[in-house]
């Protein structure tokens, strides 16, 4: 019998590649109404104020997908293009460990699992506030899909070494 995580995954693989072709602006308000939520604590309390006039560039590879974020006054804006400072890229999976927070996000950098490319201080800055994002500030549902979804993942990448 699945588990959800693994229900979840396998319906994934086929469903994900097809976000490249949900419309720019359908994303653009999903993300932008996803942030302001899961992000209302750290934003409120000044911890993305580091993108105030800078752009990241958030890229999944496999995907085909990315977004340009910046901090504006209402919270993290998402744009098609901007003039980026710094892009961080890699695979979605990879992306998956860094948010459910089993994988070291330093093992994800340093093994190029994850890149950053452009201003290395503002994406090493980046790095360390994801990193520093408290869990329970999400919803514990959420959180948990997060840990299921990672664990799976790993336990993929430990069965296929």
């Amino acid at each position: 019998m699945l588990t959800l995580s693994q229900a979840l995954l396998r319906l994934s693989e086929p469903l994900l590649p097809r976000a490249r072709h949900v419309p720019f602006a359908v994303q653009q308000q999903l993300l932008q109404y996803l942030t302001a939520r899961l992000f209302a604590a750290p934003l409120a309390n000044g911890s993305f104020d580091l993108l105030c006039g800078r752009w990241l560039r958030l890229q999944i590879s496999d995907l085909d997908l990315s977004w340009c974020l910046t901090r504006s006054g209402s919270g993290l804006k998402v744009a098609r293009e901007a003039p980026i400072d710094v892009t961080i890229r890699g695979n979605w999976r990879e992306f998956l460990l860094l948010a459910s927070r089993l994988e070291d996000p330093d093992t994800l950098f340093f093994r190029r699992r994850l890149v950053i490319e452009g201003d290395t201080e503002l994406g090493l800055a980046l790095k360390n506030l994801i990193d520093s994002l408290d869990p329970d500030d999400l919803p514990p549902r959420l959180w948990q899909l997060l840990g299921g979804l990672g664990a799976q993942v790993k336990a993929e990448q430990a069965g296929a070494c």
